[in-house]
């Protein structure tokens, strides 16, 4: 860990492109002679000083604000400079530049950051555990109102907070488990006077109220993938369209118009679904069709949901119906798991010459032209996924975390079984809670390996 705090770092903190204003972060130890070498004065800690940045030339780069934070007190925990200039990107550069050659100037090994770098030091410094380190990436990521407030919510500390309460909670239980196989000699039972039963019990409600909070804080980060399927010309593109309240796929009474997946991202009461529209299944002597329909199955191995799309119209007829039940039969033999079926039956403001009624009865019915019947199929494709709304005191969550909780959950039922039996193997008992221990300190980043740091931090963006 102390090798990857040893140089100090620089990256540009804002996006790429032409803006009004860019930011350089540099971060490292002993700044404060490299700050006043960049900005030809000695800046006072925590107050914007405006100024020249000058190259080696001692010409003027740009003009444009300074901050230094000295350490403890910053962000990363060490001494952090921002720069604040005008927002080219030549400008930036040059800068940028600069800043490396200062450092290698000063003897003290300037480098350019990696992905997610700041952030990573801000964790291993004691700034932030994990989950709000997470929680910051996840802040920037997010896709929907709900799913930001969410991550706001975790990266200050309040997953981490529970997280937190249920290892002291598990603290304490272990404590009584160490102590009677310390103290085999004791009469006193420390387990059955402290009701262990009890707290290992009240512990197991509290982690399954965790994961439950946890499935919906994955499910506002990482979003629903409901892909739609069926024949040619049954109404997908409509559908993709009408959900989106936008013309987003061509749409022709020609079979076979969609010839490869259309994605679009949706957001239902703030959950984002990511719809794909796919080419029609069917057999092709087209190549390109073939190849549309083959990444067509592709997207529904890989779906949380998936709407199999059918046409009212043509219920009854047998080469349609043929080729509906060999799709179906396709989709119960795919490999691995099996997404959740939404069987939809489209154009319902149509005649057709059978009855609504001979339709399976956890089907649903609507019409693309119209609408009727997409507020249903919403509610529908949320309650599959297991959402529950209570937005306002829901966390930004992964599935790391999730699978943690799982991890945890498990533990302790083993844990029951043990102290259920009649001589209970409390070497067994204590193992598992251990276990369980162990499985929930790796949500806030106790005993984090560093491939699961490096996993995780990759996926920042430069600069943060």
């Amino acid at each position: 860990m102390t090798s990857l705090l040893a140089e100090p770092i620089v990256a540009l903190a804002t996006a790429p492109g032409r803006g009004a204003v860019g930011i350089v972060r540099l971060s490292g130890p002993n700044l404060a002679l490299c700050a006043q070498t960049l900005c030809g004065v000695s800046l006072r800690p925590r107050h914007a000083t405006y100024g020249p940045f000058n190259d080696a030339q001692g010409q003027a780069i740009d003009h444009g604000l300074a901050l230094f934070f000295p350490g403890p007190h910053s962000y990363t925990g060490e001494d952090v400079l921002e720069i604040q200039a005008h927002g080219g990107p030549v400008v930036l550069q040059l800068l940028l530049a600069r800043c490396l050659e200062v450092g290698v100037a000063l003897g003290l090994g300037m480098r350019l950051a990696e992905p997610g770098e700041f952030t990573r030091r801000a964790f291993l410094n004691g700034k932030m555990d994990l989950a709000q380190a997470e929680a910051v990436a996840d802040l920037i990521d997010a896709s929907t109102e709900t799913a930001a407030r969410s991550a706001s919510r975790s990266l200050t500390g309040v997953f981490s907070d529970e997280i937190d309460a249920l290892r002291e909670q598990l603290i304490r239980l272990r404590l009584l488990v160490e102590a009677t196989l310390d103290f085999p000699e004791e009469e006193i039972d420390f387990l059955q006077q402290a009701d262990a039963q009890g707290q290992l019990s009240y512990l197991q409600s509290q982690i399954d109220r965790a994961l439950m909070r946890a499935r919906q804080g994955a499910l506002l980060r990482e979003g629903i993938m409901v892909v739609l399927a069926g024949q040619p010309n049954v109404g997908k593109s409509s559908l993709l369209n009408a959900l989106a309240g936008a013309e987003l796929a061509i749409v022709t009474p020609v079979a076979g118009t969609t010839r490869d997946k259309i994605v679009q991202t949706l957001q239902i009461e703030g959950v984002p679904m990511h719809i794909i529209d796919t080419a029609g299944l069917r057999e092709s002597v087209d190549e390109v069709e073939r190849i549309g329909v083959s990444r067509s199955w592709d997207e529904i191995e890989r779906a949380d949901v998936l709407i199999f799309l059918h046409d009212l119209g043509r219920l009854g007829q047998a080469e349609y119906d043929a080729a509906d039940a060999e799709i179906a039969a396709r989709i119960k033999a795919l490999p691995g798991r099996i997404p959740s079926v939404v069987h939809v039956f489209n154009k319902s403001d149509l005649s057709h010459p059978r009855p609504w009624s001979e339709t399976p009865l956890d089907s649903l019915i609507l019409s693309t032209l119209t609408g009727d019947g997409l507020g249903i199929l919403r509610q529908r494709l949320l309650s599959l996924v297991g959402w529950q709304s209570c937005p306002e005191g829901v966390y930004t969550a992964r599935t790391r975390h999730v699978m943690a909780l799982r991890q945890t959950a498990d533990h302790l039922q083993q844990a029951q079984t043990h102290l259920s039996t009649p001589h209970a193997a409390l070497d067994l008992l204590a193992e598992d809670l251990r276990h369980a221990h162990k499985a929930l300190g790796s949500i806030v980043g106790e005993l984090s390996a560093d491939d699961l740091l490096g996993e995780i931090f990759s996926r920042f963006c430069i600069g943060k």
